[in-house]
């Protein structure tokens, strides 16, 4: 039988830092790096919950959206909406607060929906969000956003003048021109201990900031990048290459990058299964 799939945000805002009292001070060092800290922060949280199923003829629905937001207001919202993620969540006076804990915390309080739960995302930051997908149940998705200023021009050698035009039309502008690019980098695997993240978003930082945020920030793409230097730049182009770079050097299995080009447009490079 065929199934259809719908997906449910909720939003809540909650504080917690990146310490764990029941450590000493040289284990949240050592597992938070530049982010331990004793001082509380906080976030707007945005939750997509995703169900699958039939529909029901008697209704033409999968699943009546009262009864998900009852149970995502009665376990999730109620018991993290501001609140002390570290002092007033069961638990997580001894587990760090990581997105990935939070949202394995969350998918245990959503055992027992009507309808299984096949696809969580929890939202962060704009920057910063994890994914789990019940195709994978013991793996997590972390996600990192950044951003770029680049120039280029499409233009393809072997074309004439008019062809190009034809082609790429203003993009073929002789004198280029620009875009703030946006990039998604997704690295999957499982949480590891002690603070049960899938990677170190340090570590993360600093790969993207050195291979890709350095290399492309305020460059012409057609002749500032090794990589792009005799290729036609096109998006499809660039998040390729961006993806052969970062795959061999990401501290975790890269699952995907997504490259936006403008807010129409975006390009993803996922992972060979």
């Amino acid at each position: 039988m065929r199934t259809v799939s719908l997906t449910r945000r909720v939003a809540f805002s909650s504080g917690h830092r990146y310490w764990v009292d029941a450590w000493t001070d040289d284990e949240n060092r050592a597992a938070f790096g530049e982010w331990a800290s004793h001082m509380m922060h906080g976030h707007n949280y945005a939750l997509d919950v995703t169900v699958e199923g039939p529909v029901d003829p008697a209704n033409g629905m999968v699943i009546n959206i009262k009864v998900i937001d009852a149970f995502l207001q009665e376990r999730v919202v109620r018991i993290f909406a501001q609140r002390s993620i570290n002092d007033e969540v069961p638990g997580f006076d001894r587990l760090a607060p990581s997105g990935e804990n939070i949202l394995t915390f969350i998918r245990e309080q959503l055992n027992d929906l009507p309808l299984p739960v096949t696809h969580l995302r929890l939202e962060e930051t704009s920057d910063l969000a994890v994914e789990w997908d019940a195709s994978q149940p013991n793996l997590m998705m972390l996600t990192r956003t950044y951003e770029f200023a680049a120039s280029h021009r499409l233009h393809e050698p072997s074309l004439t003048e008019a062809e190009n035009l034809e082609l790429f039309g203003k993009c073929n502008n002789p004198s280029g021109h620009g875009h703030n690019y946006l990039v998604e980098v997704a690295v999957i695997g499982e949480p590891k201990p002690p603070t049960s993240m899938v990677a170190r978003i340090e570590e993360l930082d600093a790969v993207v900031e050195r291979e890709i945020i350095d290399r492309y920030d305020h460059k012409n793409l057609n002749c500032d990048v090794p990589e792009l230097v005799g290729k036609n730049p096109t998006s499809e182009v660039v998040a390729l290459a961006i993806f052969e770079r970062l795959e061999p050097l990401v501290p975790a299995k890269l699952g995907k990058v997504v490259l936006h080009e403008t807010a129409r447009n975006r390009f993803e490079v996922r992972a060979k299964s």
